[in-house]
């Protein structure tokens, strides 16, 4: 999954865009898949090419997410603010790095599943601990209190 395809991707999740139509390509299932396989380059990270979301978010501010992109890209967004596209690497089996507003954020995996994620985040002298799970769709923001 490239970068576009995971903006698409969230914007359906959003119900926007509804009406624009993109070219249909035919493919193999067998190509598809091998296709997949060279982006991701390890399609047996359980990180990769899903939408997490925070389980443990203020309900005030709901559904911030991630997706981890196998081309080292982080989708980063929420209902109450725009998306952000940072680089993100994988550091070890179990830490991970990104960019943010020019800082590197280091965090620990302290579980990953096929459903859930755990990170411990690494804030200066703090660590904040995030639970996040796979996204179900359809999924749509809840209004916000005004």
């Amino acid at each position: 999954m490239d970068t576009k395809a995971a903006i698409l991707a969230l914007m359906s999740v959003w119900g926007v865009g509804t009406c624009a139509t993109l070219p249909a390509n035919a493919q193999d299932v067998d190509d598809a898949t091998e296709d997949a396989v060279d982006d991701v380059g390890d399609s047996e990270n359980p990180l990769l090419n899903k939408v997490w979301v925070r389980t443990d978010a203020d309900p005030a501010l709901p559904g911030p997410m991630q997706i981890f992109l196998g081309d080292g890209t982080l989708v980063t967004d929420s209902c109450w603010e725009t998306y952000r596209l940072s680089k993100w690497q994988q550091v070890s089996d179990t830490a991970i790095s990104w960019d943010e507003d020019g800082m590197t954020i280091n965090a620990d995996i302290a579980s990953v599943s096929d459903t859930e994620l755990v990170l411990s985040l690494k804030l200066g002298s703090d660590v904040q601990e995030q639970h996040f799970a796979v996204a179900e769709a359809p999924y749509v923001c809840p209004d916000m209190v005004k």
